[in-house]
């Protein structure tokens, strides 16, 4: 019962930190995460999905042929993500969902997407499990996110801020989502990018073929 109160006060958290979203992750784009927006998006292809779409600030960035589903659990996020998709005419498929419990079939998506997410979902490894069982085999999980750093100076701050962020919004900052991946028996690493004292990484893995 005290998880199901923590994760409903996380999402009323949610709902009223979409009103500023973009503003503030807008800064944190600008000087801290560069290009990778457009990094994780211009590599998706054909269905993809994207987990903790948020506001849609990545809606621009699809190529044009990908079809697109996008998913949240705070519907005030999802509600300026619909807006900003009819401002660009864009017609991607946005629903409510949680990312611990995905709502479709295994092997549903070619390309799964999670761009600065994974930090504030309850279980992000559970996440990570429902974002693979989605993906076809031979489909691409493309992720970036701020993690724990490489500095040590750097990792005292973050320790530091969760005493405050992860009561309040459930968002870590000492997380690492590649360990997860790496042990994953049904996954593959093709590509990691590290960068600004160690607090971006960029990953893209692929999903292995079934046995036969």
């Amino acid at each position: 019962m005290a998880t199901d109160d923590r994760a409903a006060r996380w999402n009323r958290y949610w709902d009223k930190k979409s009103a500023t979203y973009d503003r503030e992750i807008g800064f944190f784009d600008r000087h801290l995460f560069g290009d990778s927006r457009q990094w994780v998006c211009s590599q998706a292809a054909g269905a993809t999905l994207e987990v903790a779409v948020g506001t849609g600030l990545n809606l621009p960035f699809y190529p044009k042929e990908v079809t697109l589903t996008g998913i949240d659990w705070s519907q005030q996020m999802l509600d300026l993500a619909r807006e900003r998709a009819a401002d660009l005419g864009h017609p991607a498929t946005l629903q409510q969902a949680d990312a611990h419990h995905l709502p479709f079939d295994d092997a549903s998506f070619d390309t799964v997407v999670c761009t600065f997410g994974l930090c504030a979902i309850p279980d992000h490894t559970q996440a990570l499990s429902e974002m693979t069982r989605v993906l076809r085999p031979g489909g691409r999980l493309i992720l970036v996110d701020h993690i724990r750093s490489s500095a040590a100076p750097v990792r005292a701050v973050q320790r530091f801020l969760e005493l405050f962020t992860v009561p309040l919004g459930g968002e870590h900052f000492l997380r690492r989502p590649l360990n997860h991946l790496r042990a994953a028996n049904d996954l593959d690493i093709d590509r990691v990018e590290r960068f600004t004292l160690g607090l971006v990484e960029r990953v893209v893995a692929h999903k292995t073929a079934a046995m036969t």
